[in-house]
């Protein structure tokens, strides 16, 4: 009755295949839902009923038949004798029973490769899979068979995907200890700032890293000789670029979360550009450290990574690693690009040239990281935003020379002292030497050299580029100082001035790399100068003085003593009035405050002892002598000028 009851649900089913079967695929895809869903409906067991089936139809209508005996059941006979069926070739069994084993492992609710043995299984299926699916290529016979089998190929390698992503993404093994980087313990590695802005939750900051030859492995070997396994299969069966898109989706999050904990946030363009210096400064100085570890250690990792996984598969390697690397890469590279075209005013040069520098260092480095022509470009990019820094540098300088011009001639400085401006100038330009070689480079033009060789400063060379760029701002200063000297009403005092400001440049240039710049000539000129401003000085204050004294002397005999003693009391005003005027007046520089005091008692006290000396000569004028200021006195006084109000 068992055997009648499968017999009934046999020829069942194979009406129903009959009826729905319009195609050989469907008759495929009816029969394999059938043998799903009972075990007693085996393929088989189908196949040689509608064999069966087949058979008993061949007479035909034409023929009688005779039963000699009780009917038989038919023997079990290949599908090839099903009317209307092409024969069942070997392949079709092939796709059959790895359509069975690879729909078991498709279908788990766990990893496959959580038991080794299910992973050895799944990737021999996977072969046969791939091997059979050109073989039918090859032969080009059955279209349905093939298309049947690259369906399951699809379905395989859609699998095949997702456990090369689960095995990549797996946290445990995916967090790297790298000394202050990635991965660190978070107790002992990491600070937490909450002020990033990055949410309300406090983001866990990376210490920086001074050693940069550290290599990340990302993945234990183990994970790394899986993942290369599934990757050469899915190269095999043309699904490369899907795998490495795959490898490029879970390696992202990882790059992510590692710019995230260096402190790196992402900024448009237009938020740079209206951000207050002091904030953009902040971003700068977590901006170098994070571009070195990310250049310098992550991408190079991540290439290293990329070459064991698609190791002999390129060119999906390149693809995979450009794919990961990328946006991080570019987003840091346009923080860089970003700031080079904000406000070049002066006060950022500094922090553009550490920039710089940060970016032309690596630059070497990164030629073997991005050799493969998908990954030259983002080294391209690298290489222009050195460049775009660069030129902000020069902007820069050209912006001070600005800055100088534009500074306004309304307040004096009180006594004649430095100027702000002078000062701001010099220091600024003192620090900036401090940065020489770079400058130097910026300043030929050579950027798309640099990294691969420094240019060599000459010690002897006032004529390089920079020499010529620091030359004209010096002459753009001394005009700015010339202009704001007009300033003063008293003459002497814009003299005083002038000394004050050249003394103050000679001594910032001979005291830095300045001197090397600018050279020796220059540096006459400028003292040659301060001596011309000396003798002004002198000819504009004290002119009065050395007239009435010059009558003092060999000529003495044709004046009265009258007109002596006149002059000793018009050189006692003219005395006072100096010292008065002069008493808030100022030179900073005690060697040169030293040499003009000494010019004045040359030439002041000599005379005034002689004419101090012919009246006490003359009886006349003896007889009405008084001397106010003996030449001690009158020395004294001269000593204790150019003190400064404080004084």
């Amino acid at each position: 009755m068992a055997e009648d009851g499968e017999e009934k649900l046999l020829a069942t089913v194979q009406h129903i295949v009959q009826t729905l079967g319009r195609t050989d695929t469907m008759t495929e895809d009816i029969l394999k839902v059938f043998s799903n869903y009972d075990g007693r409906l085996s393929l088989d067991k189908l196949y040689a009923t509608r064999a069966a089936a087949a058979a008993a139809a061949v007479g035909g209508p034409g023929e009688r038949s005779v039963p000699a005996s009780p009917p038989m059941p038919p023997p079990p006979v290949a599908p090839s004798a099903a009317a209307g069926m092409p024969p069942v070739t070997s392949l079709e069994r092939t796709v059959r029973t790895l359509d069975r084993q690879i729909s078991q492992f498709v279908a788990m609710d766990r990893l496959i490769w959580a038991d080794s043995a299910d992973a050895d299984a799944f990737l021999e299926a996977v072969d046969d899979l791939i091997g059979t699916v050109q073989e039918l290529d090859a032969a080009g016979t059955n279209r349905g068979l093939l298309d049947r089998a690259d369906e399951l190929l699809s379905r395989c390698m859609a699998r095949l995907e997702d456990e090369f992503r689960a095995l990549i993404e797996r946290p445990d093994d995916a967090a790297p200890q790298v000394p202050g980087g990635f991965g660190s313990d978070e107790s002992e590695e990491e600070d937490y700032d909450a002020d990033d802005g990055f949410g309300d939750e406090p983001i866990p900051i990376a210490k920086p890293v001074s050693d940069f030859d550290v290599v990340i492995d990302a993945l234990p070997p183990g994970s790394v000789s899986d993942v290369h396994q599934i990757a050469r299969r899915m190269v095999d069966a043309g699904f490369g670029r899907e795998c490495a898109e795959a490898y490029a989706t879970a390696r992202r999050g990882f790059i992510d979360e590692s710019v995230a904990r260096l402190g790196i946030r992402s900024r448009t363009t237009e938020e740079v550009h209206s951000l207050p210096w002091e904030e953009l400064e902040f971003d700068i100085a977590r901006w170098i450290p994070a571009f070195k570890m990310v250049f310098r250690i992550l991408i190079p990792s991540e290439r290293r990574l990329c070459d064991r996984v698609f190791d002999g598969l390129a060119p999906y390697g390149d693809l995979a690693f450009v794919a990961a690397v990328r946006t991080q890469g570019l987003q840091l590279i346009s923080f860089g690009d970003a700031v080079a075209a904000a406000s070049r005013a002066p006060e950022r040069l500094f922090r553009v040239i550490d920039m710089y520098e940060a970016v032309r260092d690596l630059l070497p480095d990164l030629d073997p990281v991005f050799s493969d022509p998908y990954s030259a470009a983002l080294r391209a990019e690298v290489s222009a935003v050195c460049s775009t820094l660069g030129s902000s540098i020069k902007g820069i300088f050209m912006e001070l020379e600005n800055l100088i011009r534009r500074d306004p001639a309304r307040v004096a400085v009180p006594g004649g002292g430095i100027h702000p401006i002078t000062r701001y100038v010099m220091n600024y330009l003192r620090a900036a030497c401090g940065s020489r070689q770079t400058l130097e480079e910026v300043m030929e033009g050579d950027l798309g050299a640099v990294g691969a060789a420094a240019i060599a400063v000459d010690p002897d060379r006032p004529t390089s580029s920079l020499a010529v760029h620091i030359a004209w701002i010096m002459d753009v200063l001394h005009k700015n100082l010339e202009t704001k000297s007009k300033i003063y009403r008293d003459p002497p005092l814009a003299s005083i001035f002038l000394m004050n400001n050249g003394k103050y440049i000679i001594h910032k240039v001979n005291d830095s790399e300045l001197g090397i710049l600018l050279g020796d000539e220059w540096m006459k000129q400028m003292m040659s100068r301060v001596r011309r401003w000396s003798m002004e000085y002198q000819r504009g204050a004290w002119a009065k003085v050395m007239s009435v004294l010059q009558t003092g002397g060999s000529g003495v005999g044709s004046i009265t003593a009258k007109a002596m003693l006149q002059k000793m009391q018009m050189f006692n005003s003219y005395l006072e009035e100096i010292c008065a005027v002069q008493s808030d007046w100022v030179i900073a520089d005690e060697q040169l405050r030293a040499d003009v005091k000494s010019a004045i008692v040359d030439s002041v006290m000599p005379a005034y002892r002689g004419l101090i000396g012919s009246l006490r000569s003359s009886p006349e004028a003896a007889r009405d002598l008084f001397i106010k200021y003996t030449p001690e006195d009158v020395q004294a006084r001269i000593q204790h000028l150019f003190e400064g109000v404080a004084k």
